[in-house]
């Protein structure tokens, strides 16, 4: 079957870019992705950094909410390791064959001739087995991930590290502007499972998207169900998209 005519072209598109996170966005929730990584991140505090198992939850919960993710704010509280290490244990270990070629996706991104774009907190390896297993390797023009934003220099680690850049705070958005060549205020969309990466966008001046499920919360313009949906949002306005932002529930696998 040619997945590739599937869909009709998009004429004169009113968005520019797209920008994509990966977790819960390309793949839905219901993969039980999101759960294995949770059960990672865990482990990683309880092995590798000593942490009281019954203390791990609720400050993992913690964390998240005032660092964006996990890791972030363990650098932040002073815990010491080494970041391809924690990336090997929670993403390394995950069960990517739980993961299936999604035909439908590939030919609706084939399908929009707008600049697509990967933002997202995961590291590249991780990225990448994502990508491959849901056969999206081609179908984006620039990747940002962990190591776009956080490059390691590790013939200075006499040095204090500086705080990870992550979403969804403003300067991971600002920097991913930056090295993808992006003008914001050119029709820049973003489109991502967080509902919070989804209210920074909105503060830049974003416009914002989000699933069914965030129809009532504050700055949500408009709802999809899923990202195979996202096609329908594109010409919902007669002016040019400030964002579309998919978002979906808080979970911690971009770590």
């Amino acid at each position: 079957m040619d997945y590739e005519g599937s869909y009709q072209k998009v004429a004169e598109p009113k968005i520019e870019c797209l920008l994509f996170d990966v977790d819960d966005t390309l793949y839905p929730l219901s993969s039980g992705i999101s759960a294995e990584c949770t059960k990672n991140i865990r482990e990683y505090m309880i092995n590798k950094l000593g942490i009281e198992e019954d203390k791990v939850p609720i400050m993992c919960a913690q964390l998240y909410k005032e660092y964006g993710t996990t890791m972030a704010g363990l650098r932040a509280i002073w815990y010491d390791f080494d970041y391809d290490d924690y990336h090997s244990f929670v993403h390394g270990r995950l069960p990517y064959d739980w993961l299936k070629l999604d035909h439908t996706l590939r030919s609706l991104l084939h399908s929009l001739p707008i600049c697509k774009v990967i933002f997202s907190n995961g590291n590249e390896a991780h990225v990448a087995k994502v990508l491959s297993r849901l056969g999206l390797e081609d179908r984006f023009d620039d990747i940002i991930c962990f190591e776009t934003l956080n490059p390691t220099c590790k013939d200075n680690d006499e040095f204090p590290k500086p705080p990870i850049v992550c979403k969804p705070f403003e300067n991971s958005f600002e920097q991913t502007f930056k090295i993808a060549g992006i003008n914001p205020r050119k029709s820049c969309s973003s489109m991502t499972r967080s509902a919070i990466s989804g209210c920074i966008a909105k503060i830049m001046g974003l416009r914002m998207f989000g699933s069914a499920h965030l129809t009532r919360t504050k700055g949500v313009d408009y709802a999809l169900e899923s990202i195979h949906n996202m096609r329908e949002a594109l010409p919902s306005c007669g002016k040019p998209l400030k964002a579309l932002i998919l978002a979906t529930i808080d979970s911690d696998n971009d770590s």
